[in-house]
């Protein structure tokens, strides 16, 4: 009897009820998701959470730190450990808001703007890859149907 490959010793688990749950299709398509990210942006050391609030602070200048945690769904805390490493880095900067001193008002440094423009184009190529095997339609359709699942983080 020949011997079992190491493929054929992993094609042999079974997976139960998994393959039917949205959750674990949604977490494996995440895992790959995440994968193919950090590959495609080299040493950049920015995680698809990262890359999101860049874009959000980019497309909100001058941004509340509670309003960016309601844009990302973080709690407050996690967003000022995330604001403090991305100012750390030289991306973000911390101001005074103009209509409450009592808050900072957060924007993208030069070095924040010029590294998310790469980011942007990396981001693209990443985008192109996952869905390569959709057509304009079925990314259309994919993207309408994940966003219901939680249509008030819309």
């Amino acid at each position: 009897m020949p011997a079992k490959t190491e493929s054929s010793k992993k094609s042999a688990i079974d997976l139960g009820m998994l393959p039917e749950l949205v959750g674990f299709q949604l977490r494996m398509a995440q895992i790959a998701l995440f994968r193919d990210f950090s590959q495609g942006l080299g040493g950049e050391d920015v995680t698809p959470g990262l890359f999101g609030v860049l874009v959000i602070i980019e497309s909100n200048p001058d941004l509340k730190q509670s309003e960016l945690a309601r844009a990302t769904q973080l709690d407050r805390s996690t967003v000022v450990t995330v604001i403090d490493n991305l100012e750390r880095r030289g991306l973000v900067e911390r101001r005074a808001s103009v209509h409450d001193r009592r808050s900072n008002a957060i924007r993208l440094t030069e070095a924040g703007t010029t590294l998310l423009r790469k980011l942007k184009r990396q981001v693209g190529q990443h985008e192109k890859r996952l869905l390569q095997n959709f057509s304009p339609a079925e990314r259309e359709t994919f993207l309408t149907l994940l966003q219901k699942v939680f249509p008030e983080h819309r």
